[in-house]
């Protein structure tokens, strides 16, 4: 068996880092920030996102892109405003699946692909175990001063990657409910973040 299907095989350091990651999403209830969006060839988006645990996230795109990806547990939509159209997949068939269910167990879900450990930085590369999940995800967590999300990659059933850096999170802080509902394009009002 390919090591491509199977992930690696964890060490005790490897296997503490994987749990770490996944007490780190365990203990999150909201989160939001600014974002940058890095793709494969090298354009680059920014805006606002949050999210709330378990399932639910969305990112505003500033302009001039009007682009609104909506989770709301169930789905997951990619909103094109200016096109006003919408694809929409189920949540359980992306990576994010892993990282925002209601009792994240890596070690238990995941295939890992990669992990690494530097002095403030630790790397968790995740497939998931489930054929249907194609694509992967690479969290990047700071661990000083203390543990935090700092950007993950994208990797599509393509290959195609899509890094994604926040910046200025705040952590388990009040977040609307209510934006995490998925409208249709044409009554989903804009959102410029500010």
């Amino acid at each position: 068996m390919a090591a491509g299907n199977q992930g690696i095989t964890l060490d005790e350091a490897q296997m503490k880092v994987v749990k770490t990651v996944s007490d780190y999403f365990n203990g999150l209830t909201s989160l939001k920030g600014s974002f940058v969006q890095t793709t494969s060839d090298q354009k680059k988006m920014k805006g606002k996102f949050s999210l709330l645990r378990p399932g639910k996230f969305r990112f505003d795109y500033a302009l001039p892109s009007k682009q609104i990806i909506i989770s709301d547990g169930e789905y997951l939509a990619i909103q094109d405003l200016d096109l006003r159209n919408e694809d929409r997949v189920a949540l359980d068939q992306t990576p994010f699946r892993l990282l925002l269910r209601k009792d994240v167990d890596l070690a238990r879900d995941a295939k890992i692909m990669e992990v690494q450990q530097a002095e403030d930085l630790v790397v968790v590369a995740l497939q998931d175990k489930s054929p249907d999940t194609p694509g992967r995800i690479k969290v990047f967590l700071s661990t000083k001063p203390s543990i935090e999300l700092k950007e993950w990659v994208t990797t599509d059933a393509q290959g195609i990657e899509t890094r994604v850096e926040i910046a200025g999170v705040a952590r388990d802080g009040k977040v609307d409910s209510e934006a995490f509902k998925i409208q249709g394009v044409n009554n989903n009002p804009l959102q410029l973040p500010h």
